[in-house]
């Protein structure tokens, strides 16, 4: 397994998963190790009530019940605020757990925070991507960056579905 420091790479199959501790949006701790003994399927998205990743929390909400049946926990990332992520959840009636990563830590050491172009412009944000993580917390597969959100979430599903030997 190779080591990992923040910011230095995005984390690749067989590494170990980066720990994290962050709070939900009702403000509960909420580390790594709080989803040992299932698959996690972490993904990170840029801001929340956006285009793009409201549709994406919405593929992976409408999908929960199949990643359930494979042991897997669904859980979202954002430098977004617990206040803003609440609106998220509630306006957008979704079930998947997202955290906030304010000071993107998380999104550090999961080398996600990196110099975008958006429009010609350069500036540090988040790349959207996802990990499939084991239940013993070794990154199994990375889609990073996302190369299509419409049809991201059911590409992850059948990821987990192989990894995991479900039908």
């Amino acid at each position: 397994m190779t080591p990992h420091t923040p910011e230095s790479f995005v984390p690749a199959s067989g590494d170990r998963a980066p720990a994290f501790n962050l709070v939900n949006a009702a403000g509960e701790p909420r580390p790594l190790s709080h989803y040992a003994g299932k698959w996690l399927v972490l993904y990170f998205y840029p801001k929340a009530s956006t285009p793009g990743c409201t549709r994406e929390a919405q593929g992976f909400t409408t999908l929960l019940p199949d990643f359930e049946a494979c042991n897997a926990t669904v859980v979202g990332m954002s430098p977004d605020s617990c206040k803003a992520i609440t609106g998220f959840i509630v306006k957008q009636q979704l079930g998947v757990e997202l955290l906030s990563d304010p000071d993107r830590t998380a999104a550090k050491a999961y080398g996600v925070f990196q110099l975008k172009k958006n429009y010609g412009k350069e500036s540090m944000g988040i790349v959207r991507s996802t990990f499939i993580i084991d239940p013993q917390g070794v990154v199994r597969m990375v889609f990073s960056p996302v190369k299509k959100v419409d049809t991201h979430m059911q590409e992850v599903l059948e990821a987990v579905r192989t990894l995991t030997a479900q039908p």
